[in-house]
């Protein structure tokens, strides 16, 4: 077993076999209407075409696997303009009967670690201001808040803030 395994779901660049059991774990975490800009689910098609575009691209993707199914996920997508392609925007969730486990840590760290190493000098990202499980993990990551965006979500009648954070890690200088 490797640091990133335990004995309920083990941490794994995602791979093409997982494209349909991760679009199940997004709808899942989509359809509760609380943490993703997604209510539901992409078709499957979109979803595997961002999966293999992902893979294609080298962006890392990364998902949490308990019993071949998958629980969990953390990618980080690269901006497309040149000027901005140091940058990438990060999305996660994880399955409700696998919160507070650890896996959001193991897969966030996973996930900058190989975004760094692919030369990404900032990553992104937007949280729900009531979030506040998912704020705590980004702080302690290291993430940074840059500012509040007002009524930024709009769900079942209500508006709600967001936060926006990034960690920066300038180690060396971007060359695309």
């Amino acid at each position: 077993m490797t640091a990133q395994d335990s004995p309920h779901a083990s941490v794994a660049p995602i791979a093409p076999e997982h494209i349909e059991s991760f679009h199940r774990a997004v709808d899942t975490v989509a359809r509760e209407r609380k943490f993703l800009t997604l209510l539901e689910a992409l078709p499957l098609s979109q979803t595997r075409e961002f999966v293999l575009n992902n893979i294609k691209s080298g962006n890392p993707q990364f998902v949490a696997l308990a019993a071949g199914e998958v629980v969990g996920w953390c990618d980080v997508r690269r901006h497309f303009f040149p000027a901005h392609a140091h940058r990438g925007t990060l999305g996660m969730g994880i399955v409700p009967a696998y919160r507070g486990r650890g896996l959001g840590a193991r897969l966030l760290n996973a996930t900058l670690e190989a975004a760094f190493d692919a030369g990404f000098v900032r990553v992104e990202l937007n949280v729900h201001a009531d979030n506040g499980r998912a704020i705590a993990l980004y702080d302690r990551v290291g993430f940074v808040r840059e500012g509040t965006q007002r009524d930024a979500v709009f769900v079942d009648g209500e508006y709600r803030d967001a936060i926006a954070m990034a960690l920066v890690r300038r180690a060396k200088v971007w060359h695309p």
